[in-house]
């Protein structure tokens, strides 16, 4: 890897970082940034068990039991045993679960269009052209 390949990399992931985190302060009160994120996958992915939507999060079986414990009390998720493995839980967005995810996206892509009509119109220009080679770094996670 070359010097201007990992500084664009280390610029890349700060970018992405610092406008996510931006993003997500601007949004609406409510569940964390964990906890919306399981439920727009759930939103996204359907039904899924609880250790698969902890391996599509990243994170431990543990964690996201607590994340889905919270999710039910409040409402936006439902939990049933799993028809094929009784051990195991299946979970699924409610409608009030589907209406929360949109309304977190409404609201943050409302502030991120704040922000792009700040910006030059060269500098939009170059958003919209590196769209398709942001979307392929991410194309393998969607599968």
């Amino acid at each position: 890897m070359t010097t201007s390949v990992q500084d664009t990399s280390g610029r890349l992931y700060l970018a992405v970082g610092r406008l996510s985190r931006s993003l997500r302060q601007a949004g609406v009160p409510g569940p964390g940034h964990g906890a919306i994120s399981a439920l727009a996958t759930l939103v996204h992915a359907g039904q899924l068990r609880l250790g698969d939507l902890a391996a599509k999060e990243g994170v431990a079986a543990a964690t996201m039991s607590r994340i889905i414990a919270s999710l039910v009390e409040a409402g936006y998720v439902s939990r049933e045993s799993d028809p094929v493995d009784r051990r195991a839980w299946l979970a699924k967005a409610t409608e009030e679960g589907e209406r929360l995810v949109s309304g977190v996206r409404s609201t943050r892509v409302q502030e991120l269009n704040r922000r792009l009509d700040r910006l030059s119109p060269e500098h939009r220009e170059a958003l919209t052209t590196a769209l398709p080679a942001l979307e392929a770094l991410i194309a393998d996670e969607d599968r």
